[in-house]
C-alpha cells in the first residue's frame, strides 16, 4: 500500500491553506515556500481541488485560494480522492486478479485494511487537524523559519545594493 506524493502534498497544502486563510486568500507561492512543494505541482493539485469544489480562488492583487467549505466539512479522504489518489492496499487495485488472473489468498485482508484506512480518513477533517496541538506547533515553526529566510534574503539584497 502506498499513498503517493500527490495525495500527501494535497493534504499538506490544504492544511496549510486552512491554517493561513484567516486573513484572506492564500497564494500558492506562500504555500510553496512554507511546505517546500514546487509551485507548478501545487498549481496542478489546486486545479483538481478547485474542480472538486474543495477550494475557491480569488483573482487579482491579494488573490489566492481559500477552503470552499467549513473546515469541519472537509474530510481528508475527499482531498485524496480529489487528486485522483487512492489508499487501496490490495495488489490488484480491487480487481481480484492479483494471483494467476484470480484472487490471491490475502485479498480480503488487504481489502479490509483499505476499508479501515478509508473509514479513518473519512472521519478526520481539516478542522480536526487544525485543533491538534502538534500541527499548530509545526505550523508556527514553519512560519518562523519562513520569516527568518525573508530577513536573510532582505539583508543579502541590502548588502548587494551597497
Amino acid at each position: 500500500m502506498k499513498l503517493t506524493t500527490k495525495g500527501r502534498y494535497a493534504v499538506t497544502a490544504m492544511l496549510d491553506l486552512a491554517l493561513h486563510a484567516q486573513t484572506g486568500p492564500v497564494s500558492l507561492a506562500e504555500i510553496s515556500t512554507r511546505q517546500e512543494i514546487s509551485l507548478s505541482y501545487l498549481e496542478q493539485l489546486f486545479s483538481r481541488l478547485r474542480k472538486q469544489g474543495l477550494v475557491a480562488s480569488t483573482r487579482g492583487p491579494g488573490g489566492g485560494y481559500r477552503v470552499a467549505r467549513g473546515l469541519d466539512k472537509v474530510a481528508i479522504s475527499e482531498i485524496i480522492k480529489a487528486v485522483n489518489e487512492s489508499v487501496d492496499a490490495t495488489q490488484c487495485a480491487g480487481k481480484e486478479n492479483c494471483h494467476s488472473h484470480g484472487r490471491c489468498l490475502t485479498h480480503d485482508l488487504w481489502e479490509g485494511l483499505s476499508e479501515q484506512i478509508e473509514e479513518f480518513l473519512s472521519g478526520v477533517s481539516l478542522q480536526d487537524l487544525i485543533d491538534n496541538q502538534s500541527v499548530k506547533t509545526v505550523s508556527m515553526r514553519q512560519d518562523q523559519m519562513r520569516d527568518q529566510r525573508l530577513v536573510l534574503h532582505d539583508r543579502a539584497n541590502f548588502a548587494e545594493a551597497q
